[in-house]
């Protein structure tokens, strides 16, 4: 960024800062308002990595290196049992807001608007506050640097949802300064729309996940400038498609998959079963029909399905190496120690293009002109030990690791220890709520506000048990699941609920429905009654498809992509 553009950016910022202080008396009613440094307070960074499966780093059984991420997971907590919304829009609506994704007008992605829904809006709606605009009335400065896909193309852009500062990418898919993908041609600088190519965003041939950490170092000083603490957002673009990483980080995976999916993910299961992430006694699924057996492919076929997954583990890596330079100069700035980092992803492992994937393009695999896809067999892998994907309610689609390292906010007896009880998205809100003295209001701007769904996480910050006095629920795309206690009831769009004991069968192998029907009646009622409060329509596929019926019925995979090989699929 040129000097002169901090200079204007500084001086818009404490121009908005002042604004911001007066127009948050009536939410925080007594509370400060002159900047002054409160050190009590932490500086809080959120994290979301997107399309990443369960296990795909370090701490939760990958042999794809991350040891920045496993750091905080050593230095803090990680819970085992934490949720998302299945999939991208929902998933960050629920963050953002602390509300179901349909109660935030979010049920969907940003471009299924449904003129008859209150739940499908397409964006974040006036009933909701972002963790931005209570974080600001209660003085915190606000950024964000990374995707945002909760209504920019419908006005709504976190320039105008709390945050004094932000360099958006409106959609994602963006990896360098000149992919050909239409979504990833421009982004948005404090509102502003501007190419992905001017030296504004970046100097030379920038990888967007040291981009984004760059900004979010500005955004940084800018805070200690104005002696604030700062909630800064970082929505990564890793790993969504199309994969794409610098050839030297993809030449060190290149090779390493061709023992096949199958065996790595045994390897998974095992050093899971060791690191206490699952039961020791837990049971691994096969994989689900389409699959492909890796014995049965060609040496070509294997050779082509081990670059894809290199340039996958190249995405990993890259985006971990830059959360390990964030957090370098969070020490070297002395703020570390006091700085709260919540990490997790936003949907499991993307198998939209099905068993073959894609690896076309003009570039080298990895490089701005090719496409990568990583399909279906490896987003098993990624998924490990769980079944289904992204789009599904079953455990592939919703469980996500949370991190939580805050050194002088979690007690030393805690620290490298896990969390097992179930947690969700909305649950963060309460928490920064609660960690920044922070008032979440009932009112605001006008519009009477959507109460919180979730719980605070701070009790488990000191060792103390987490409650939770209601079910947490989900419905994408039909797929609909409820969570109470250990029982979690499941369904895909169209098929009938299944039961299964989370604290025996968390892979949702055993299937309880029928011995234990008076429960599936009972935890039924609880989703319907959910659903009716919340939003939350009965979904139609044509939703999904320009408003037409699908020509072919949606796959296991979450996609319609037709196999390419037939021959090779799992007996």
């Amino acid at each position: 960024m040129k000097p002169a553009h901090i200079r204007r950016l500084l001086t818009r910022a404490c121009g908005a800062a002042l604004a911001v202080a007066a127009a948050a008396l009536p939410l925080q009613a007594g509370a400060q308002t002159a900047a002054k440094p409160q050190p009590t307070r932490p500086n809080v960074i959120v994290i979301l990595l997107d399309d990443v499966g369960y296990s795909d780093i370090g701490a939760f059984g990958s042999e794809i290196p991350t040891p920045n991420i496993d750091a905080l997971a050593r230095g803090g907590l990680a819970f085992t049992q934490f949720y998302n919304s299945a999939r991208c829009s929902p998933s960050r609506a629920a963050l953002m807001t602390g509300t179901y994704p349909h109660q935030a007008g979010l049920g969907h992605l940003e471009a299924i608007d449904v003129p008859s829904s209150r739940g499908l809006k397409a964006r974040l709606l006036d009933r909701v506050v972002t963790l931005a605009e209570v974080a600001k009335s209660a003085g915190y400065y606000t950024a964000m640097a990374g995707k945002w896909h909760m209504g920019i193309s419908h006005g709504v852009g976190p320039w105008n949802r709390g945050f004094d500062h932000s360099l958006t990418s409106p959609f994602g898919e963006l990896y360098y300064p000149d992919q050909p993908q239409p979504p990833a041609q421009n982004v948005y600088i404090d509102g502003e729309k501007v190419p992905a190519s001017s030296p504004r965003v970046g100097s030379g041939e920038w990888y967007s996940s040291d981009m984004y950490v760059d900004w979010q170092t500005k955004f940084a000083e800018q805070a200690r400038a104005e002696h604030k603490p700062f909630f800064l957002y970082m929505p990564f673009t890793a790993a969504h498609f199309p994969l794409m990483a610098p050839p030297e980080d993809v030449a060190k995976f290149k090779g390493k998959y061709l023992r096949g999916w199958d065996v790595i993910r045994r390897e998974r299961f095992e050093r899971q079963k060791k690191l206490g992430i699952i039961a020791a006694d837990a049971e691994l699924p096969p994989a689900l029909p389409g699959s492909y057996d890796w014995n049965k492919l060609s040496a070509t076929d294997r050779d082509r399905f081990d670059t894809m997954m290199a340039v996958y583990a190249a995405v990993i890596s890259r985006v971990d190496r830059s959360i390990g330079t964030l957090v370098d100069r969070l020490r070297a700035s002395g703020e570390l120690d006091n700085t709260l980092i919540l990490f997790m992803h936003d949907n499991g492992g993307n198998a939209e293009t099905g068993p073959d994937g894609r690896l076309t393009g003009k570039g080298a695999p990895g490089s701005p002109q090719s496409l990568v896809f990583g399909g279906m067999n490896w987003a098993t892998l990624q998924n490990t030990p769980f079944q289904y994907f992204k789009h599904f309610t079953e455990e592939g689609g919703i469980a996500t690791p949370l991190i939580a390292y805050w050194p002088k906010g979690i007690g030393a007896q805690q620290r490298g220890t896990l969390v097992r009880e179930p947690g969700h998205l909305i649950d963060v809100m309460p928490t920064l709520v609660e960690v920044m003295g922070a008032t979440y209001p009932k009112s605001f701007n006008g519009h009477e506000i959507v109460p919180m769904q979730g719980r605070s996480m701070v009790p488990a910050f000191s060792g103390k048990p987490l409650t939770r006095d209601k079910p947490i629920f989900w419905e994408h795309e039909g797929n609909r699941a409820v969570r109470d206690g250990e029982w979690k009831l499941v369904a895909r769009f169209l098929k009938p609920w299944q039961l299964f004991d989370m604290n025996k069968d968390r892979a949702e192998m055993h299937d309880l429905a029928a011995a234990q029907p008076e429960r599936v009646k009972k935890m039924a009622k609880q989703w319907d009654d959910w659903a009716a409060a919340s939003d939350v329509d009965p979904w139609r596929e044509e939703y999904d498809h320009k408003g037409k019926p699908r020509a072919k019925p949606r796959q296991n995979w979450g996609g319609f992509d037709t196999p390419q090989h037939p021959e090779a699929m799992v007996d």
